[in-house]
């Protein structure tokens, strides 16, 4: 059974599915989308003892905008999750999540690490070098101009199929790129702002929490070598990369709920 319920966080209402009983798992969203983007992973992996807790970002889904406007950087995220984790009282939760999701997971591996059993991040690195951050930082400025033009949904349908990955059936495809054309474009835009400004390599020294990193082979937004840089810059953190999964594996990859309690186990192995 799912748990739906509003919460309010930071002065605005936050919807949260909560799901299953046992060892607590927080699972974030990609950019402009939104809890739905799990669907396919809560229940069944509930159905191996979790506590799965699929939140809409402010800004996302069903959840109220921020109050101070549209999000621009992660470590606001960040902060907004350990709220919801402590508003749950949720006891040492694993965080899972993809792109800016798995950014976010990051953060709070830098921030909450004592407070967590673990995090899997997926299709995320520790940031990008500063020069190139700040410079697509500026390029998605200029697309805020025109960012609710009607063809911004094509594009956004478009650019989700060029990024899912050569292994997923292509009426699987088709589906996920349909589900995420209905993002916010502002709010994105937003999102990916706070994405090109992340950066978190001076703070992954302090990271007290085991991390398993994971990147798609197909994904053509996130190099696999930044993401395995990532991995050799935390002493004892857990690599994978997945061949023909793109950037979107909780939705590319078939019995991903499977191939995520592994994961976990996995990461309170000795």
């Amino acid at each position: 059974m799912i748990r739906s319920q509003y919460h309010e966080i930071d002065g605005a209402l936050a919807y949260v599915e909560d799901i299953g009983d046992g060892p607590a798992v927080l699972c974030l969203h990609t950019a402009g989308q939104g809890g739905v983007q799990w669907r396919h992973t809560g229940a069944a992996l509930a159905a191996r003892g979790y506590r799965v807790v699929v939140p809409d970002l402010p800004g996302h889904g069903r959840s109220e905008p921020a109050r101070g406007g549209p999000v621009r950087d992660l470590g606001a995220y960040g902060a907004w999750c350990a709220a919801l984790i402590g508003r749950l009282g949720l006891d040492r939760p694993f965080v899972a999540g993809c792109s800016i999701g798995g950014k976010i997971a990051l953060d709070l591996a830098c921030t909450q690490g004592d407070r967590l059993r673990g995090v899997v991040a997926m299709a995320a690195d520790a940031g990008m070098a500063a020069a190139a951050g700040r410079a697509f930082a500026r390029k998605l400025e200029r697309e805020l101009e025109d960012s609710a033009a009607p063809s911004r949904s094509d594009r956004t349908f478009l650019g989700t199929l060029a990024v899912v990955g050569r292994s997923v059936p292509e009426p699987r495809r088709q589906r996920i790129a349909e589900m995420h054309r209905r993002e916010d474009p502002v709010i994105t835009t937003n999102d990916l702002i706070g994405w090109a400004l992340f950066d978190r390599w001076a703070q992954l020294a302090s990271i007290r929490c085991p991390v398993h990193l994971v990147v798609g082979a197909d994904d053509l937004w996130v190099p696999v070598a930044g993401v395995q840089r990532t991995a050799a810059a935390l002493p004892g953190a857990r690599f994978t990369c997945l061949d023909g999964i793109g950037h979107y594996p909780m939705e590319e990859l078939h019995g991903f709920a499977g191939q995520l309690d592994e994961w976990l186990r996995a990461l309170e192995s000795p």
